[in-house]
């Protein structure tokens, strides 16, 4: 009887163990969907802030 306790005390902080990472795997993936979201958000805005341009070669004569 007392093996059998023992078994069911583990086994419930097994499932309570499994629910807690599920819980923060959750919490990961709602964090990065939530960068995702506003680095495409920040990404939909002008292309050149400020109407400034960079060039990279100088102009050709």
């Amino acid at each position: 009887m007392f093996e059998y306790e023992l078994h069911q005390i583990r086994s419930a902080e097994l499932r309570r163990e499994a629910a807690d990472q599920r819980l923060a795997r959750e919490a990961v993936r709602g964090a990065r969907a939530a960068r995702r979201e506003a680095a495409s958000r920040a990404a939909e805005g002008e292309v050149h802030p400020g109407g400034q341009r960079r060039h990279w070669f100088t102009r050709a004569a």
